[in-house]
């Protein structure tokens, strides 16, 4: 009776995004030998930016990448037309102007299929299959990969929904908070940003690949989730803090994490990979590179990479922005700043990926501008 086994069951284990895609890779592999590489990207509308997230295959010429879509026209057709575009000669693109199609090409993939993904009827992002060969994308070959082409992208909103989900019931209670607190939402667009540009600018260094670098993005706006539970009295304040009321605005980092573990109790999502870079960020947000932050006096290495890219990010931003309380800091007054800090509050190597990449840096102040009460 139970001598069937189901070919699809690692789906629906708790392996990460990028196991599951290599084993629907392999899969078609066997069946389609010339199937060289699978990879998937997901846009962000509020940038526009078409992000690389996962792929399978030999190593990807287009890690950590990112481009605006409506800079992209070649893909920007395939979104307009609702269909997926078959390329069985890439060398039609070895003189484009565009980063990706060069760096396909000079990878030697000479066939590609590309199918739109969809979520509710909106476009975010998008399934590539390669080969290292030419004409090799049939109409039956293709009859055969489009329902792999939609199990995947299935199984990828099936993973984000999970988070989403988690994400928007936690930013419904930061919400509420942000009636009481300064830091809305122009805030977490700007310091999640910072954050997952100071984790691509490291990825090699830390072993960061693009799932990664993208959950660094989604959990960091929730990094002071525990500031919850301060009393307005203390939260509020616009002078300096007394010990004690200090003293209770530091337990908030570890509030933070108990109010997230609740939450992925009640929502049954503990177990969901890379969730600990949540609980991380919660957490140790405020751990200090030499050991002198809190909760628990952690320094350097001992402090996840996600919490001290998370640190710079937080501090530039708040640096940078007004306050009831404080006129906004100019970049270069801010960097000197950091730079101060480097080594002793904060990591070097975050501080300086953060200053390098000074053009992205003002591209998310220009699209993510502060309103007239400072958010």
């Amino acid at each position: 009776m139970f001598d069937h086994q189901d070919a699809l069951e690692r789906l629906d284990s708790n392996a990460d995004l990028i196991e599951k895609l290599g084993y629907l890779h392999q899969m078609l592999k066997e069946r389609f030998p010339f199937l060289d590489r699978i990879a998937c990207a997901i846009h962000d509308p509020k940038t526009d930016l078409l992000k690389t997230f996962i792929s399978s295959g030999p190593e990807t010429p287009l890690a950590h990448y990112q481009a605006r879509l409506s800079e992209s026209p070649s893909l920007l057709e395939i979104v307009e037309a609702k269909r997926p575009r078959v390329v069985n000669d890439l060398a039609i693109f070895r003189f484009s102007q565009h980063d990706h199609a060069r760096k396909i090409d000079a990878a030697g993939y000479r066939a590609s299929y590309t199918m739109p993904m969809y979520s509710r009827g909106e476009f975010f992002g998008f399934v590539f299959f390669n080969s290292f060969q030419e004409a090799v994308f049939s109409e039956d070959v293709l009859h055969q990969i489009d329902p792999f082409g939609h199990l995947i992208s299935l199984t990828i909103i099936q993973d984000l929904s999970a988070l989403r989900t988690l994400l928007a019931s936690v930013k419904t209670a930061r919400d509420m908070m942000h009636a009481r607190d300064s830091e809305t939402g122009s805030h977490l667009d700007r310091m999640s940003r910072y954050a997952r540009l100071i984790a691509r600018s490291l990825a090699d260094k830390h072993g960061l690949n693009d799932e990664q670098v993208e959950h660094i993005f989604v959990f960091s706006p929730l990094h002071d989730v525990g500031k919850i539970g301060i009393p307005d009295d203390i939260l509020l304040k616009a002078g300096k803090l007394t010990e004690a009321e200090y003293e209770l605005m530091k337990a908030h980092a570890a509030r933070g994490r108990e109010l997230i573990d609740a939450m992925l109790g009640n929502f049954d999502l503990g177990q969901q990979p890379h969730i600990d870079v949540l609980r991380n960020i919660a957490e140790l947000h405020h751990e200090a590179y030499d050991g002198s932050g809190y909760p628990h006096g952690r320094k350097g290495d001992e402090i996840p990479i996600e919490a001290r890219i998370v640190a710079v990010a937080d501090v530039f931003d708040a640096l940078t922005s007004r306050r009831p309380y404080k006129a906004a800091w100019s970049n270069d007054e801010a960097f000197t700043l950091l730079r101060q800090l480097s080594g002793a509050k904060l990591d070097p190597d975050c501080v300086e990926a953060l200053i390098a990449n000074r053009g992205e840096v003002e591209e998310i102040q220009r699209r993510f501008l502060e309103d007239p009460l400072g958010a």
